[in-house]
C-alpha cells in the first residue's frame, strides 16, 4: 500500500507552480512547501505563470482561462463554442501567451494550432499532421519557439513534429519503442511512447520527454539521440510518465515525473552525468497525476 508522504525538497528549495487533476489543485508553492496562491481546476496539462504576475492555465480540457493574483478572471477562452468547434469533440492540452500578445491554443480534434487575439478572433491557423486521430490525444505540449515555428508533441502518433509558419513539417521525430513490448497503465509499469512534451535547445538539438516511455531523450536534427535518461538511471528514483522538460543554463536538465506512486518525486533536476541535485515531492497537496511542474522566480 502506498504510504502518503508530506513536501520535500532536496538541494537548494525552490518557488514554483504545480497543478494536480487527482487533488484538484494548480498552485504556486512557496520553497517552505507552503501555498502562496492556489485555486481549483479540473483536467489540466498546461499552464503559466505570465510576466505581468497573472496566471494562464485551463479549467477542463477545452476552457482557458487567465487570472489575476487576486483571482479575477481577465480573459477566456473556450475552445468547445469558440471558431466552429460547436458540436465537435475537441480537448486542449497545450497554449502559450506569445510576445505579441496574440494566445497560441493547440485543438485535439480538429487537429490545428491557433493564434487568437483577446476577443477570440483567429489570426493565425496551422493545420496538423495527425496519423492516429484522437481528440484526447492528437497532442500534448506544444510551443512556439524561436525561429517562429511551432514544436509539437502528438501522444497518439508517438512523435515530435515541427511546423514551419505556413503548416508544413520541416523536422519529424518517432520516438522508438527501444525493442520493448506496450504495456497498458500510467505507471511505472506501463510502457509505450506517448509523448508529452519537446524543447528546441539553443544548440539545434530537441529535449523531449517521452511520457510512459520513461524517459528523456535529446535528439539532433539528424535524429541521432546524444543523450538519454531511462527510468531506472537515477539512484532511488523511478520514473513513469515524464511529462516537461527544460535544460538550464547550467547544463542541468529538469524533468517532470508524473503517475509514479509517493515513492518516488514529482519534478526532478539532474546532471549531464544523471546526478540528482534537486528533487520535489508533495503527495499532501498534490497527488500522483501532477502533470504541470515549473521552476519559478523568487518573489
Amino acid at each position: 500500500m502506498w504510504r502518503i508522504c508530506f513536501a520535500e525538497q532536496t538541494g537548494t528549495p525552490r518557488r514554483l507552480l504545480a497543478a494536480d487533476d487527482s487533488t484538484h489543485r494548480l498552485a504556486i508553492v512557496a520553497p517552505d512547501g507552503s501555498l502562496e496562491w492556489e485555486m481549483k481546476i479540473g483536467a489540466i496539462h498546461d499552464a503559466w505563470v505570465l510576466p505581468n504576475g497573472n496566471i494562464l492555465f485551463q479549467q477542463g480540457w477545452t476552457k482557458i482561462v487567465e487570472v489575476t493574483p487576486d483571482k479575477r478572471t481577465v480573459w477566456e477562452y473556450d475552445a468547445q463554442t469558440m471558431n466552429g468547434n460547436a458540436g465537435k469533440r475537441v480537448e486542449v492540452h497545450a497554449f502559450q501567451r506569445l510576445t505579441s500578445g496574440l494566445t497560441m491554443i493547440v485543438e485535439s480534434g480538429p487537429g490545428r494550432i491557433l493564434e487568437v487575439d483577446k476577443q477570440g478572433k483567429i489570426h493565425r491557423e496551422i493545420k496538423l499532421k495527425v496519423n492516429n486521430p484522437s481528440a484526447h490525444s492528437d497532442t500534448r505540449l506544444a510551443r512556439k519557439i524561436a525561429n517562429g515555428h511551432y514544436l509539437v508533441a502528438h501522444e497518439a502518433d508517438g512523435a515530435v513534429r515541427e511546423y514551419d509558419s505556413k503548416g508544413n513539417v520541416v523536422w519529424e521525430f518517432e520516438v522508438p519503442l527501444f525493442g520493448k513490448e506496450r504495456k497498458g497503465g500510467h505507471g511505472p509499469e506501463a510502457f509505450g511512447n506517448s509523448v508529452f512534451s519537446a524543447t528546441r535547445l539553443p544548440n539545434g538539438n530537441t529535449l523531449i520527454g517521452a511520457g510512459n516511455g520513461h524517459s528523456v531523450l535529446e535528439v539532433t536534427p539528424k535524429k541521432n539521440i546524444v543523450w538519454k535518461i531511462e527510468q531506472n538511471d537515477l539512484p532511488g528514483i523511478t520514473l513513469a510518465w515524464v511529462t516537461r522538460v527544460e535544460r538550464l543554463p547550467n547544463g542541468n536538465t529538469l524533468l517532470g515525473n508524473c503517475h509514479a506512486g509517493p515513492d518516488n518525486p514529482q519534478f526532478i533536476e539532474v546532471t549531464k552525468d544523471k546526478k540528482v541535485v534537486w528533487t520535489w515531492k508533495d503527495f499532501k497537496n498534490f497527488g500522483n497525476s501532477t502533470p504541470v511542474q515549473a521552476v519559478l522566480s523568487a518573489k
